[in-house]
């Protein structure tokens, strides 16, 4: 049961403010006796989330909502309130799937990315999920430690040591869908879709999943993890297997990708106002026949009926936000007769548990959303892990003197970013090091803000949370060309993120303006490297993660380094840099200059 702070259920709660919305000429057919079932109809629920990225414990976010008196905050999330919320929406609906859109584990915070998500998959496990689609992110530590996740086991692929509590890893048991990954031999990674079947009476109905990352996932990992593998067209890939399902006894078709879009709408509204991003393109060459399209990867929660847009295109496209922060609940009605869902309905529920403080104060209970208990094996098994990471995640490392925060400012800039890229040249620029006279950072390895706490005091675990990929730092020769194509490269539109979404922090001492009016391979000037222009032909040293250094994030040009010096991980670069300026101040942010 609900806490009584939340007199309502979930289908009560979504009259007052979830996104609710009918599809197609069904949603004019009042729900009237007899029942779907009494009518030989047959009513499947799905239970959809994505980007939960190892979030076991409350992420400490709130979800933004129209209230009497104006906006309102919800707080939001948590592994053992969302297995509740799980539960409570598989009573609702007898017959149900739970599926995922990918980015389930890595970029984790160190209760899970410290045992190397095992915790996660171990607790997705208790929720019995069905099937989910791989995100890029399950490549981050290469494509033989998302099949030891998949299978168990205790084999070591990573710097990290598997199976520190759990002896051994058993493996998940749902199944990771990757249709759209293959092979050098053409073999797939993992099975490409999966089937459920629904049995009422003397009828079953076959839902027919189909999952899968983006195309552009090599351009967002170390190459080094994708190695041996190709990642097909997404639409290609799906139309090619809606036959095969068809064939196999689907009547209905439900893709999960992990790939998005953005909207103007606000989170729990009904519409996708504005609908953008890279999973547009993908929709409309997509087959007709899906009915649902369940995406992920931009972090953005929305519920969308696509026929609106392109009546071709009749698909339910939803997406749950990120780190288990909503709950998707989609409803289908099928017809046994003519095998054809007949309405299809979907709404976003907050998973809210408990209040938290943030760096915005308090973020309380909200009276007006549902509050679910923690299911307790999850918040035990959360509990364990989380003791077993307590001694070193509580290490003071230094103090700060205000929060260090991912927020950009117009030129892109944040000031976590330039004190990182700081840190991996201050840990570099001595002969012996490397000799690096310059740094980058890309923004996407920028995990979580660092906030000091009320004495100032910044600990271990919130410098892993921030960097939990465990990058080497390396430095290598570039020429003044190469580091002016890198600067272009930004600009590249590579996969859904906007085109300033990939500028680079740089390292004190480094400055330049851009220009997004200007062609390709003309937007960047007045290159400056310590107060003087940098010619094309100088050699410079410079600090990057090996990430970068393999053409991660699509910046290619970084793969053309010579001179390597190999360095410390960028995690204990930030500790030794925190320790030495203690107290650390947020760094200016002057360095980039937006035109246009």
């Amino acid at each position: 049961m609900m806490k009584k702070s939340a007199r309502m259920g979930i289908g009560l709660a979504s009259s007052l403010a979830l996104a609710v919305l009918a599809i197609a000429g069904c949603a004019h057919r009042p729900d009237v006796s007899p029942t779907a079932a009494e009518s030989g109809l047959v009513d499947i629920g799905l239970i959809a989330f994505n980007d939960f990225h190892g979030n076991l414990e409350p992420p400490r976010i709130a979800v933004p909502i129209r209230g009497a008196g104006g906006v309102e905050r919800v707080p939001a999330g948590g592994a053992a309130y969302m297995a509740s919320a799980i539960a409570q929406l598989k009573a609702k609906h007898p017959h149900h799937a739970v599926i995922t859109a990918g980015d389930m584990v890595s970029a984790s915070p160190l209760v899970s990315a410290l045992f190397l998500d095992e915790p996660t998959i171990e607790a997705v496990n208790h929720m019995q999920i069905d099937f989910s689609a791989v995100g890029n992110h399950e490549f981050d530590r290469g494509w033989q430690e998302l099949l030891r996740l998949q299978q168990g086991g205790c084999e070591k692929f990573t710097v990290r040591e598997p199976c520190q509590i759990s002896k051994p890893f058993e493996g998940a048991k749902f199944r990771f869908l990757a249709a759209n990954t293959v092979r050098e031999d053409g073999q797939p990674l993992l099975p490409a879709t999966g089937l459920k079947r629904f049995t009422q009476g003397n009828t079953t109905v076959t839902v027919g999943f189909i999952g899968m990352t983006l195309k552009a996932t090599p351009t967002m990992v170390s190459p080094a993890g994708v190695k041996g593998l190709r990642f097909e067209d997404e639409a290609a890939t799906a139309n090619a297997l809606v036959p095969q399902l068809r064939a196999q006894g689907a009547d209905v078709i439900v893709v999960a990708i992990h790939e998005g879009g953005y909207t103007d709408a606000q989170v729990l509204e009904q519409q996708c106002s504005g609908i953008n991003g890279d999973i547009v393109p993908i929709l409309e060459r997509l087959d007709p026949s899906v009915d649902v399209v369940v995406s992920g990867h931009t972090h953005q929660a929305y519920v969308c009926d696509y026929g609106r847009i392109n009546p071709a295109r009749p698909f339910l496209l939803t997406s749950a936000g990120q780190y288990g922060s909503l709950l998707t609940e989609v409803s289908l009605r099928v017809d046994p007769v003519t095998r054809k869902v007949v309405r299809k309905t979907a709404h976003n529920h907050i998973v809210q548990g408990e209040a938290f403080t943030g760096s915005q104060g308090v973020v309380p209970l909200n009276p007006a959303m549902p509050v679910f208990p923690a299911d307790p094996f999850v918040q035990q098994l959360v509990v364990r892990y989380k003791a077993a990471a307590e001694p070193l995640a509580q290490r003071p490392v230094g103090k700060a003197n205000a929060p260090l925060l991912r927020v950009r400012t117009a030129s892109q800039e944040s000031t976590l970013g330039n004190l990182i890229a700081d840190a991996q040249l201050a840990a570099t620029r001595a002969p012996e090091e490397g000799g690096a006279q310059l740094s980058f950072m890309n923004p996407g390895g920028l995990r979580a803000d660092l906030v000091p706490d009320a004495q100032g005091q910044l600990r271990y675990g919130q410098l892993f949370s921030v960097q939990p990929f465990g990058n080497n730092i390396m430095v290598r020769t570039y020429t003044g060309a190469q580091i002016r194509a890198v600067l272009e490269q930004q600009f590249a539109k590579g996969d859904s993120r906007p085109q300033s979404a990939r500028v680079l922090s740089v390292s004190e001492g480094f400055t330049y303006r851009y220009d997004l009016s200007q062609p390709p391979g003309a937007r960047v000037s007045q290159v400056m490297l310590m107060g003087k222009p940098l010619e094309d032909s100088a050699q410079v040293r410079v600090a990057i993660s090996s990430f970068l250094a393999s053409g991660g994030d699509g910046f290619t040009v970084f793969t053309e380094g010579r001179d390597t010096t190999g360095g410390d991980l960028d995690l204990d670069v930030l500790e030794a840099y925190v320790k030495a300026q203690s107290p650390v101040s947020p760094p200016p942010t002057n360095r980039i200059q937006r035109v246009q």
